[in-house]
């Protein structure tokens, strides 16, 4: 059974990104592999941005521990795209992330994925709450 393509009005927030001439691949699209990276680049320009994360001296980090995506539409360099945002799940150390690859201005994403994070003390490896900071950041963008 497929699945409905995901549309730009179910996220909640939108991080521009624009396609490099090496994330294309011998075929003239964009790598699979390369749709994790704009993931997790949306979802830390918007911890850093909104929630305060501290990559470098922050006493928390989080890791990924699980991740997917499906494909819809291919997009190739010089396309410009947004990656949709929202949170599916929020837990007290670990956060699921869903998320959507749209070519700049269209309605249908072009893929769809998800993450979790699970925060970790930075010196311990152990999971922690989420700081307040982080939470509230991540609250805004639950359905």
């Amino acid at each position: 059974m497929s699945q409905p393509t995901p549309q730009r009005a179910d996220y909640r927030h939108f991080q521009p990104i624009t396609t490099r001439w090496h994330d294309n691949d011998i075929y003239g699209h964009v790598n699979n592999v390369t749709y994790y990276s704009f993931f997790d680049s949306a979802v830390n320009s918007y911890l850093i941005e909104r929630g305060g994360l501290d990559i470098h001296d922050g006493e928390v980090v989080g890791f990924v521990v699980s991740s997917s995506c499906d494909y819809f539409a291919s997009i190739a360099y010089p396309d410009l795209i947004e990656v949709g945002l929202r949170v599916g799940k929020l837990g007290n150390s670990s956060v699921q992330y869903e998320l959507a690859v749209f070519k700049a201005g269209e309605e249908e994403a072009c893929a769809a994925g998800r993450f979790v994070h699970v925060f970790v003390d930075r010196a311990s490896n152990q999971p922690v709450a989420i700081p307040a900071e982080l939470r509230e950041a991540m609250e805004q963008l639950v359905l």
